[in-house]
C-alpha cells in the first residue's frame, strides 16, 4: 500500500491503493504517495530471474508487490517494450570495472520510455474501467514531455496537456513535443524554467477550481510525472535487472545515476532497499549541483540561486520532487513535512548530522561542469563509443576499484551541437547534416522517428507566462 510523505504531529497516515494513487496522485499537504513498506527479493529469486527476459523479471517483481490491479494489466502493459529495440535494456560493458545501461531503446529515445510506456498502458486502462475521462498533466525538462505524449497519443478517454520551459530543451526534444500529432495532445512553452514548469503543475493538481471546471467538462486529473509512484515502480525495475544480468546479484555493485528530478536515483535506492546488490548509489549532477550539497553537507538551500542552463538540460533542476520520499522513507511524515514546509517557505533546509550520516550510507554525490561534461564526451568517442551529455557527466564518480554502471539515459542523436561542439571543436549550423556526419563516423544509426522530426509540421505553438497556463488549458479543452 500506499502512503502520503507528509504529516503533521498526531495525523493518522492512511493507506491508499495503487490504482486510487496513479489516478489521483496529489496526496494531502503537497505531498507524495510512496511505498509504507517494499518487498523483499530472496536468493531464490534472484536464481531463478537468471534466465529469463527483461519483462519477465518485470512481471515477477511487480507480483511481489501485491497491488489492487489485476497482473493481466500488467501483462499487457510490459508489452509494449515489444516496440523497443530488441530488449528495453542493453548493458555494454566498456572494461573490468565499468559497464554503461542504455535505457533509452524506446520511440522517443530517452530512459522516460522505460516507465511511461507500460504507465501509459495502465492509466489508459484503469480510466476505462473507472468509466472516466482524464486529463493527463506532466512538466517536462526535456525527456518526459516527448514520452508522456508518445505513450497516450490518440488514447481514447485521455487528452494530455505537456508544460515546457520554451528556451530549456534541446531542439529534438522541443520537436519531438512541437511537432506531436494525436489529436488529444496539447504543448504548451512556458515562459521559466523547469522549475517553474514543475510547480505549474504542482499548483494545478491541488487546484480545487481547475479540478472543478474539469469536472465540468467530464475530466478527472491525473499526472505523468514522477510525482506520480507509477512511474518510479517501472524505474525500480531496471536496477535491479542490472544486477542480475552483471553478476547475478553475487557481487555489489555502484549504480552512478545522472540526476535531475531523483526518480531515477529513487528507484535505485528502492531496488538495494529489496534485495539488489547495490553498493553505492551515486548522484551526478551538472553545475545546478543542488543534489551535490544536500548529499554532501545535508543542506538544501535555494537562497540567491537561479537555474542554470547547460548542455544537459533534462537535469537543470534545482527542486527535485523525489527527493521528498527519500527523506520520507528515512526520516518519516512528520519530519519530512516539517522539511518541505522550510523548504516553501524559507527555500532551504538542512538535515542534522545523524540524518545526513544516514544518506551518505546509501549515496554518493558529484557534479560535472559542461568542459568537463565535454572532455568525457570526447574521451568516450575517442574510444568509439558516443555518449550523450547526461550520461557524461557520471564517469567523474566511477571508482577504479569497485564495479561501476553508468545509468545512460538518453541517444546522443537528441543532443547533436553539443556532441559536434565536444568532438569535433566546432558549432553546428546545419544539425541534421552534422547528425549524420557523427551517425556515419560511429556507425551509430539515426532512428527514424528522430529523421522524421526534420521534415515534419510543427502543431504546437502556444507559449505562455505562468498566470496564462490554466484558461489556455481550459480553452483548448472547450474546442
Amino acid at each position: 500500500m500506499l502512503v502520503n510523505t507528509r504529516l503533521n504531529q498526531n495525523d493518522t497516515n492512511s493507506s491508499v491503493s495503487l490504482k486510487t494513487a496513479l489516478l489521483n496522485p496529489a496526496a494531502a499537504y503537497g505531498g507524495l504517495y510512496a511505498p509504507d513498506s517494499l518487498p523483499s527479493l530472496d536468493e531464490r529469486f534472484f536464481e531463478e530471474a537468471s534466465g529469463l527476459s527483461y519483462s519477465q523479471i518485470a512481471l515477477k517483481i511487480i507480483e511481489k508487490f501485491k497491488f489492487d490491479i489485476d497482473m493481466s494489466v500488467f501483462e499487457e502493459a510490459l508489452k509494449r517494450y515489444e516496440s523497443f529495440d530488441n530488449e528495453p535494456v542493453e548493458i555494454k560493458k566498456i572494461d573490468e570495472n565499468l559497464h554503461i545501461n542504455e535505457l533509452w531503446h524506446g520511440p522517443t529515445r530517452a530512459f522516460k520510455d522505460m516507465a511511461l510506456q507500460p504507465f501509459g498502458h495502465i492509466l489508459t486502462s484503469l480510466a476505462k474501467e473507472e468509466t472516466k475521462n482524464y486529463l493527463i498533466m506532466c512538466a517536462t525538462s526535456g525527456d518526459t514531455g516527448p514520452a508522456t505524449l508518445e505513450t497516450f497519443s490518440d488514447a481514447n478517454g485521455i487528452k494530455v496537456v505537456c508544460l515546457y520551459p520554451k528556451d530549456g530543451t534541446s531542439d529534438v526534444q522541443r520537436l519531438q513535443m512541437t511537432n506531436a500529432s494525436g489529436k488529444n495532445l496539447k504543448v504548451i512553452g512556458i515562459e521559466g524554467n523547469f522549475d517553474d514548469a514543475q510547480r505549474a503543475l504542482k499548483t494545478l493538481l491541488n487546484d480545487e477550481d481547475f479540478k472543478a471546471s474539469l469536472a465540468k467538462l467530464n475530466l478527472s486529473l491525473s499526472a505523468a510525472n514522477s510525482v506520480n509512484f507509477g512511474r518510479i515502480l517501472f524505474q525500480i525495475i531496471y536496477h535491479i535487472y542490472t544486477c542480475i544480468k552483471i553478476t547475478g546479484n553475487k557481487k555489489p555493485i555502484n549504480i552512478i545515476v545522472p540526476s535531475g528530478n531523483f526518480g531515477n536515483a529513487l528507484g535505485a535506492y528502492y531496488a538495494k532497499k529489496m534485495g539488489a546488490n547495490i553498493a553505492k548509489i551515486k548522484i551526478a549532477s551538472n553545475s545546478n549541483n543542488i543534489l551535490t550539497q544536500l548529499f554532501t553537507t545535508g543542506v538544501y538551500d535555494l537562497r540567491g540561486k537561479s537555474l542554470i542552463k547547460t548542455i544537459s538540460p533534462a537535469m537543470d533542476i534545482l527542486i527535485s520532487s523525489n527527493v521528498e520520499r527519500l527523506l520520507f522513507d528515512k526520516f518519516g511524515p512528520v519530519r519530512t513535512k516539517e522539511l518541505m514546509d522550510s523548504l516553501a517557505t524559507n527555500k532551504f533546509y538542512k538535515l542534522s548530522d545523524s540524518e545526513l550520516n544516514s544518506l551518505k550510507a546509501e549515496f554518493e554525490a558529484d557534479f560535472c561542469t559542461d568542459d568537463e561534461c565535454e572532455n568525457e564526451i570526447k574521451k568516450y568517442a575517442n574510444k568509439g563509443v558516443l555518449v550523450d551529455p547526461h550520461t557524461a557527466t557520471c564517469f567523474k564518480l566511477a571508482s577504479k576499484e569497485t564495479l561501476n554502471v553508468v545509468t545512460s539515459t538518453a541517444h546522443w542523436v537528441k543532443f547533436t551541437p553539443s556532441m559536434i561542439k565536444a568532438i569535433k571543436n566546432k558549432e553546428t549550423k546545419d544539425e541534421l547534416k552534422d547528425m549524420q556526419e557523427l551517425s556515419k563516423e560511429f556507425s551509430s544509426p539515426i532512428p527514424e522517428q528522430i529523421l522524421s522530426l526534420f521534415s515534419s509540421e510543427q502543431i504546437h505553438k502556444t507559449i505562455c507566462n505562468q498566470n496564462e497556463i490554466k484558461p489556455t488549458i481550459i480553452e483548448w479543452i472547450n474546442k
